[in-house]
This record gives structure tokens, C-alpha cells and sequence, in this order.
């Protein structure tokens, strides 16, 4: 068992954001899930169960943090996610080719 020091130094440490972008809703992506410790573990053992590519980049995991669930990305950060959106594209791509 953690003590209360040690469990609010693992919610510090541990940080995870989820990102959905469907462009029928929203011109950007949104942020659908946010949290710290045991919230983010569950946002990524969700992710690994559904195959969801997990990436790692901390400045704009800062900047997710700090936004509200359903709220869209600032412009200031389009890049990043783009960049994340076309690993996932490219993933996906070669996953189906593979699976033919």
C-alpha cells in the first residue's frame, strides 16, 4: 500500500490524454479523455486493448492537460497532432495491407 505522499507523487508522474478526431463533428481533433495515476493508467491500458497507438511527447501532453474534455486543440499545437494523426494513418494503412 502507498502512502498518501507516495500516491500523490505517482498521480504527478504518471499523465495520459486522449485525442478523437472525427471530421462529420469537429475541424479538429478534441480531447476525449485526460488524467493523472490511476486515471491515466486506465486511458492507456484502453488504448493497448483496442490496438490504439500509444505516442509519447510531453510538451503537448502539458498542453492537453489544461483543456477540458470535448474541447477541441488550440491552433498552437496543430503540428504535433498532425504529425501523431499521420503515424496513426500510416499504421492503420499497412495494418489493413497486412491483413489482405
Amino acid at each position: 500500500m502507498l502512502s498518501e505522499k507516495d500516491e500523490k507523487n505517482r498521480e504527478r508522474r504518471i499523465q495520459a490524454a486522449a485525442l478523437q478526431y472525427d471530421q462529420s463533428q469537429h475541424e479538429t481533433p478534441i480531447v476525449i479523455a485526460k488524467g493523472s495515476g490511476t486515471v491515466a493508467e486506465k486511458i492507456i491500458a484502453l488504448a493497448k486493448e483496442h490496438d490504439i497507438p500509444l505516442q509519447r511527447d510531453p510538451e503537448l501532453l502539458q498542453v492537453l492537460m489544461k483543456l477540458e474534455i470535448n474541447q477541441e486543440i488550440p491552433e498552437n499545437v496543430f503540428h504535433a497532432v498532425a504529425e501523431i494523426l499521420a503515424m496513426i494513418y500510416k499504421a492503420n494503412r499497412k495494418q489493413a495491407e497486412k491483413n489482405r
